[in-house]
C-alpha cells in the first residue's frame, strides 16, 4: 500500500458559537470528566487538551475526529450551538440544504459536502463528494468505517476500487451498494468534475474519522453561505 502524505485541506474560520473548543469543555463538564480522562479516551496530551480547550491551537481534523470518537459523541455536536440528545429525542424533523450549502471538507482527494449538517445523530449520512484523485496510487490508502454505503455517481465517472473486488466504472446514473468496513477508495475516471453522492448508515464522528486516518486530512469547518476561506495551519 502506498506511504501516507501530508495533506493540507482548505476551511473557513468558525464563528465563536461554533468552537469546537468551547464545545470540548461544556461535554467534558456535563460529564464529570478530567482533561486526563480526555487524554486516556483520545490518546491526546492534557497540555494539548487544555490548549484547544482554551482557543490557543487550531484543532486538526485527525484532533476533531479523536475528540469526538473520545466523547462518543457526533462530530457536528462540537460545531453545533444544540443540547445533545439522543435519537428518540426526534420526532417529525426535518433539514432543508440549499446548493452550495452544508459542512465541508477538503483534501486533494475529495471535497465533502455535508448536507443536513445541523441534525445531529443521524441514522444516514448524506455525502456530496467531488473526487480529485485520479489513481490509487495517488489515492494512497483504503477507507474503512463501520456501516453500509450507497454511491450514485452525479458527475463525470469514477471507479471504485475495494480489497475484495476488482475495480468498478461508474458512469452518471450508475450506483452500487457496498459494505463500507470493506477498504473502498473512490478514484475519478473521467476528464473534468467528478462527482457522486454517497448515502452512509452510521455515525458521521466514524465517518469523518476514517477521512482522518486516511493520508492525515489537516481540517474540517462547517460551510455556511458566504464563508471565508484561509489555509488550515500545522499542528
Amino acid at each position: 500500500m502506498p506511504a501516507k502524505r501530508s495533506k493540507t485541506v482548505t476551511v473557513a474560520a468558525p464563528a465563536a458559537a461554533h468552537n469546537p473548543g468551547v464545545a470540548l469543555r461544556a461535554l467534558r463538564r456535563q460529564r464529570g470528566w478530567t482533561l486526563a480522562e480526555i487524554g486516556a479516551r483520545t490518546g491526546l496530551p492534557i497540555s494539548t487538551l487544555s490548549k484547544i480547550e482554551n482557543g490557543k491551537m487550531s484543532l486538526s481534523f485527525d484532533k476533531l475526529t479523536r475528540i469526538a470518537q473520545g466523547l462518543e459523541v457526533d462530530i457536528g455536536e462540537l460545531f453545533s450551538s444544540q443540547p445533545p440528545a439522543g435519537n428518540d429525542a426526534f420526532s417529525g424533523r426535518r433539514s432543508i440544504t440549499r446548493a452550495g450549502e452544508g459542512y465541508a471538507i477538503r483534501t486533494e482527494n475529495y471535497d465533502h459536502l455535508y448536507p443536513a449538517s445541523e441534525l445531529l445523530n443521524k441514522r444516514l449520512v448524506p455525502i456530496i463528494a467531488e473526487v480529485h484523485a485520479r489513481s490509487l496510487e495517488e489515492f494512497g490508502e483504503l477507507i474503512r468505517h463501520t456501516g453500509e454505503e450507497f454511491a450514485l455517481v452525479l458527475e463525470g465517472a469514477i471507479e471504485l476500487h475495494s480489497e475484495l473486488y476488482a475495480p468498478a466504472r461508474l458512469e452518471v446514473g450508475d450506483s452500487m451498494y457496498f459494505d463500507s468496513a470493506m477498504g473502498h477508495a473512490y478514484i475519478a475516471a473521467a476528464p473534468g468534475r467528478c462527482r457522486v453522492l454517497a448515502v452512509c448508515s452510521g455515525g458521521e464522528s466514524h465517518l469523518r474519522e476514517a477521512m482522518a486516518r486516511h493520508n492525515g486530512a489537516d481540517a474540517a469547518r462547517p460551510a455556511p453561505r458566504g464563508a471565508r476561506s484561509r489555509r488550515a495551519g500545522e499542528d
